[in-house]
């Protein structure tokens, strides 16, 4: 009898994977680059077939034994047909997934947004279980969000419902990667905050940041490292973020009332409490005070487990 899930958190530099029981157990877990050296980046259907290959081999099961596969990405993603419509990272445009892993494997495959999933994992078994309405933000190298509503993941017409990261919070605001200006990733994110590190280091400011930044991106240790020493640069950037998001946290408990609001991805896994701390002491401006009574702000439990326990929800 078939009894083990395979989950999925598929990135655009990053696959992990888990293994789950029929209780709901890690059992096995892999971590490796969607890209590895010297392939091209149209071999991300590869590497997931790889991926679950050796989680299969790390746990110990058989092919035959699998109940489903389960996966969250990056995009647009049609999670009733399992087509990927679009995927800002990853070489995937109206892109069937579904059918060459159901094909290689004999089990049914599930996709989904991969923090649209986050935050159904942190419903459905972290810090949000038991709420019915959840909005959630997640800070990575950009911004994603998601929704529950009457206990139901909210997707929007054709799934392109809680783009948070591009509410507008200041029109005249720094240019985002959609093409506007002042969206709450042009603020927030790691992209965000690399800009205005950036911005200060070609003013002549000393951080520790400036090394740590390639690209447009930081490791989010780094960034850790950089608040523990006090480094004036990078707490200016992190309170700049903070501010934003307690503006677009505050704007989302007065449109859905939700129970709870969730902060997880990466930056947030690395200093949490940092950024959270920050957030609850302005988010009071910015929030009805009537619904503000009856709204959490917390910190996602499950951390870098988010998705892939999401990716579970699916199954």
């Amino acid at each position: 009898m078939a009894k083990y899930n395979i989950c999925l958190d598929i990135g655009g530099t990053k696959v992990f994977g888990a293994v789950f029981n029929s209780r709901k157990e890690i059992i096995a877990r892999i971590k490796r680059k969607t890209k590895e050296d010297g392939e091209s980046s149209d071999n991300v259907e590869d590497v997931i077939i790889r991926s679950v290959e050796e989680l299969i081999k790390e746990a110990g099961i058989k092919k035959s034994e699998i109940n489903a596969i389960s996966a969250g990405a990056p995009g647009v993603i049609d999670q009733d047909k399992g087509i990927v419509l679009f995927s800002p990272n990853l070489p995937w445009k109206n892109y069937n997934i579904k059918k060459p892993i159901e094909d290689k494997f004999g089990a049914p495959f599930h996709i989904g947004n991969d923090v649209n999933l986050g935050v159904l994992g942190e419903y459905k078994y972290g810090v949000a279980k038991g709420c019915k309405n959840v909005v959630g933000l997640f800070v990575g190298t950009g911004m994603g969000g998601g929704l529950i509503l009457d206990g139901k993941l909210y997707t929007g017409n054709q799934f392109k419902a809680a783009e948070y990261g591009h509410m507008i919070l200041d029109p005249e605001g720094p240019l985002c990667n959609c093409g506007q200006r002042g969206c709450l990733e042009a603020f927030s994110s790691k992209q965000g905050m690399s800009g205005y590190i950036k911005q200060q280091v070609s003013r002549g400011r000393k951080t520790m940041m400036e090394d740590a930044i390639t690209g447009s991106t930081f490791k989010a240790k780094a960034l850790k490292k950089a608040l523990a020493a006090g480094d004036e640069v990078a707490i200016e950037a992190v309170d700049r973020a903070c501010h934003y998001l307690a503006i677009a946290s505050g704007n989302l408990v007065n449109t859905f009332s939700p129970e709870i609001v969730v902060y997880g991805g990466g930056v947030i896994e690395a200093n949490g409490d940092y950024f959270l701390e920050r957030i609850l002491k302005e988010v009071d401006r910015y929030c009805m005070p009537s619904i503000r009574d009856t709204v959490k702000f917390a910190n996602a439990a499950l951390g870098d487990d988010s998705i892939v326990y999401g990716a579970l929800s699916l199954i």
